[in-house]
């Protein structure tokens, strides 16, 4: 093999899936769009989706700024130096790396500091196979923390919340199913894509759901059973009314795959893998000989070029007709805080700092080392260039899952005056309640939208903690224009507690059996 043009062919199969969705999830995706209801928060959010998906295309840049654990599924015609291809596929995992395709994500498991190049024990995740053919078939899928947090497995017996008992048979694996869409709410950067495994072991299980990921989302299930359960699936989970972002609305749930795989007689598992709307995963067939692409996969049916135009901020407008966007300029008041309530769409001017798990563990600890009274928090872990002129730029910079954030964040936004937090897929009642007593708000970014919402970012002024990483530094960042929804307010209120009790009600009308 030409092991240089292999390099060169992981390389650009790297770029690709972390920068172009592919055709199914773009057609996924629009008729998502296409079903909802105009002037609502969830129609701003895939129009802001739709937009991102745009940009990451102009621009070569990332869809969505966690490009996860870049996983790799091979096979190769024997005789095929796989050692050799490792090494090549690692090559290229650091050069996309240093060029900002990827960002920095592994990190030591036990002193938590980031190797700064994506490799480290174990990563990248590359599972090879041999088969009879005469080219090698290599998939990549991007997965990134926010969904990957949300994968679910249940051992057969369980009670469910809302479904009751679900039994050894399909229909306890439908109940199953049917309540991993439910627990995943807006954490996972809903509307998402599920792969489900039944049977094997716990890792087998896992492993057999995120196999299902690599299916076409528009692949017809040949086992008939399997086939009526993702159709099921497809039909009812979005009558949950979870929405995009679990704002609420029609659009939960884009794709349903399930596989099946034997078990023995004492356990039954049921494994779910979630995935975001930003459903990164391509493939290639590669000559064995040239170590050339010959063929890309998903690249059936028609291509959506969602095009460039106003979409966002007319949506933006329409979500808040009622009462207008509201501009904030940083720093904050609590007055202005108080006057703020769950709905309200908000565009903030101004500086504001970004805070991941790292920093919120030191400032529990350790004085901030800014001024953050009236200040905003910035849930999210950039990707980050830094020019000739030693000047850092921001690649990407969507929210990451809050929820994370939980023991800290009230207590910190206290202890430091701090008046809002931006993120995604809401947090508990630990902070609401300090939202509450303090005069704070949460503020929901559309999860995924990196590169919309890299555009209203118009400067770095700063950079703190830098020994904790890139992704999980405090990074100062002037901001115009940046919009976001109030889904926690300072009186109490919380649209994601509100979005999973009636979600949960409406959970409860599929308790009945219907696969017997």
């Amino acid at each position: 093999m030409n092991i240089e043009k292999f390099q060169e062919s992981m390389y650009k199969l790297i770029v690709e899936t972390s920068t172009k969705l592919p055709k199914d999830v773009r057609r996924a995706v629009k008729k998502a769009k296409e079903l909802e209801n105009a002037g609502t928060s969830a129609a701003m959010s895939l129009a802001t989706i739709t937009n991102n998906i745009k940009m990451a295309d102009d621009q070569v840049s990332p869809i969505c700024q966690d490009t996860g654990l870049p996983t790799f599924k091979i096979k190769t015609p024997v005789g095929v130096n796989q050692l050799v291809m490792k090494e090549a596929i690692k090559n290229a995992i650091v050069q996309a790396t240093k060029e900002g395709k990827l960002r920095p994500n592994s990190v030591d498991s036990l002193t938590g500091e980031n190797s700064g190049d994506n490799l480290g024990a174990g990563l990248p995740v590359m599972k090879f196979d041999q088969w009879e053919k005469d080219y090698i078939d290599v998939r990549l899928i991007l997965k990134g923390g926010g969904c990957e947090n949300k994968n679910i497995q249940y051992s057969l017996p369980c009670e469910l919340d809302g479904l009751g008992r679900a039994g050894r048979d399909l229909d306890g694996i439908r109940k199953c199913v049917m309540h991993s869409v439910y627990q995943a709410q807006g954490q996972g950067c809903s509307a998402g894509f599920i792969g489900v495994g039944i049977g094997g072991d716990r890792s087998s299980g896992y492993d057999l759901a995120k196999e299902q990921l690599f299916r076409s989302v528009d692949d017809v299930n040949p086992n008939e059973d399997l086939r009526k359960l993702e159709e099921y699936v497809m039909e009812n989970a979005n009558k949950l009314g979870i929405g995009t972002m679990g704002f609420g609305g029609e659009a939960t749930l884009l794709g349903c795959k399930v596989g099946m795989m034997n078990r023995i007689p004492a356990s039954f598992y049921v494994s779910v893998a979630y995935n975001c709307w930003a459903f990164r995963r391509l493939g290639v067939s590669v000559d064995p000989d040239s170590g050339e692409i010959t063929e890309w996969a998903y690249q059936d049916g028609e291509f959506i070029d969602f095009a460039e135009s106003e979409e966002a901020a007319k949506e933006t407008a329409a979500a808040s007709e009622s009462e207008g966007v509201i501009t904030l300029q940083a720093p904050i008041t609590e007055e202005q805080i108080r006057e703020l309530k769950v709905g309200d769409v908000v565009q903030i001017n101004g500086l504001m700092y970004t805070g991941r798990d790292a920093i919120h563990k030191y400032l529990s600890d350790h004085d901030a080392p800014v001024d953050l009274n009236g200040q905003v928090i910035y849930h999210c872990g950039p990707v980050m260039l830094k020019d000739e002129e030693g000047q850092w730029h921001v690649k990407a910079a969507g929210p990451t899952t809050s929820i994370r954030e939980e023991p800290y964040q009230g207590d910190i936004m206290k202890k430091f005056g701090i008046r809002a937090v931006i993120g995604k897929g809401g947090m508990g009642p630990k902070t609401l309640a300090a939202l509450k007593e303090h005069g704070g708000v949460y503020l929901n970014a559309i999860g995924g939208a990196a590169q919309y919402y890299a555009d209203c970012i118009k400067g770095v002024e700063g950079v703190d903690l830098m020994q904790f990483g890139i992704p999980e530094a405090m990074w100062h960042l002037r901001v115009e224009g940046f919009t976001a929804v109030v889904t926690m307010d300072s009186h109490g209120n919380s649209l994601h507690a509100d979005v999973d009790k009636s979600s949960l009600e409406k959970l409860a009308q599929f308790k009945e059996p219907v696969f017997k």
